[in-house]
């Protein structure tokens, strides 16, 4: 008699994704040149993720699970652990205590005796300070996925296994379509991210109920996060509130839609994004400099696109480049007017000037 449904579902999505990393470890090192050097400890971040995994000679490639001791990252740390033991993968666990919560030293190292317990190794339990920017929740993702690329690269892990289910990729395109934001936004959590894809999110298909469900058949304990169901924040309002309304009037299959919305979303953007890559070397003059002339054929949305690629390169933070920051440089080429110079997030300033559009850093 096999596994549970729910158990045989997870592990199977772990160790298609697990196949992905050792597929891609292998074509690494048969890339390399047999005397390549490892990487440089002053290497990039990149650079060193894409060595991850084939640096430790004669030793399987790591594989890291982040767990917060909730039911889906536990579901996806048991599942590691069970199929790593059948391929050439080591499996480790991180757990990051936040402090946001009294007792979360404790809890965290509870985590990490659980994650030992699953046979796997390394495990650590990483505090770190979360800051202020961009509100509590974002503040504290900040700190914990820099907290995850420390420990990766530190470790040599050749991925980080996350343990997002469709539930959260529903709540995330909800978000973004709150926020007013593009169709990048809207495509949700990548199932595969971060430098050189450390990053993997093989539940991005299951929902919420199967990984509990796991844990459950398994006896695993679980810890539910108290701030998961605190109304004081966005995620939780939308989870405990706003999905429920949504499938109270619009029925069941809410999560599914969305999830299938979030796909669709991914790959109309990738297509964008290579079509204003192939288009912005069209759009400069010899000296490298953006014409508006020719910004001005492009479809909007590759337009759009040029320009925040063009505003990035010059120093302005991703992460704090908003799509009204964009409208306004779109509007230095549809609706010029003699206005005069934009200010943009890291002190970058944009001009039009002689049909150009110069934008430097202030």
């Amino acid at each position: 008699m096999g596994p549970h449904p729910a158990v045989a579902a997870i592990r199977l999505a772990v160790r298609r994704v697990l196949h992905d990393v050792l597929n891609e470890v292998s074509r690494n090192t048969a890339a390399r040149p047999a005397a390549a050097a490892p990487a440089h400890p002053d290497a990039s971040g990149p650079e060193r993720a894409a060595r991850a995994g084939t640096d430790r000679a004669g030793e399987p490639p790591l594989v890291l699970v982040a767990c917060s001791g909730g039911a889906d990252s536990m579901a996806l740390a048991s599942a590691l652990a069970f199929e790593a033991r059948k391929l050439a993968v080591r499996a480790g666990g991180i757990t990051i205590d936040h402090g946001l919560q009294p007792g979360s030293d404790l809890r965290a190292a509870e985590v990490a005796s659980r994650l030992s317990a699953l046979r796997l190794d390394p495990v650590e339990a990483i505090t770190v300070t979360v800051g202020r920017e961009g509100g509590p929740e974002a503040a504290a993702r900040d700190a914990r996925y820099a907290a995850l690329d420390e420990a990766a690269e530190r470790l040599g892990a050749a991925a980080v296994l996350l343990g997002h289910t469709r539930d959260d990729q529903a709540e995330t395109v909800l978000l973004g379509l709150a926020r007013g934001s593009g169709i990048r936004s809207l495509s949700g959590m990548a199932a595969v991210s971060g430098a050189a894809g450390r990053y993997r999110r093989p539940f991005l298909h299951l929902d919420r109920q199967t990984a509990r469900k796991a844990c459950l058949v398994q006896s695993l304990p679980v810890w539910d996060d108290p701030m998961n169901a605190d109304p004081a924040y966005t995620r939780s309002r939308l989870r405990h509130e706003g999905l429920p309304a949504l499938e109270k009037s619009l029925g069941k299959g809410v999560v599914e839609a969305l999830a299938r919305t979030a796909q669709l979303c991914r790959d109309d953007a990738d297509a964008l994004d290579r079509w204003a890559a192939e288009a912005d070397a069209t759009v400069r003059d010899e000296a490298g400099l953006l014409e508006c002339a020719k910004l001005y054929a492009l479809p909007p949305a590759v337009r759009r696109r040029v320009l925040r690629r063009a505003a990035i390169a010059e120093g302005a933070p991703a992460g704090s480049l908003f799509a009204r920051h964009v409208e306004e440089l779109d509007r230095l080429i549809t609706g010029w007017r003699g206005q005069g110079a934009i200010n943009l997030p890291g002190r970058v300033v944009a001009r039009r000037q002689g049909g150009r559009l110069v934008i430097r850093q202030g």
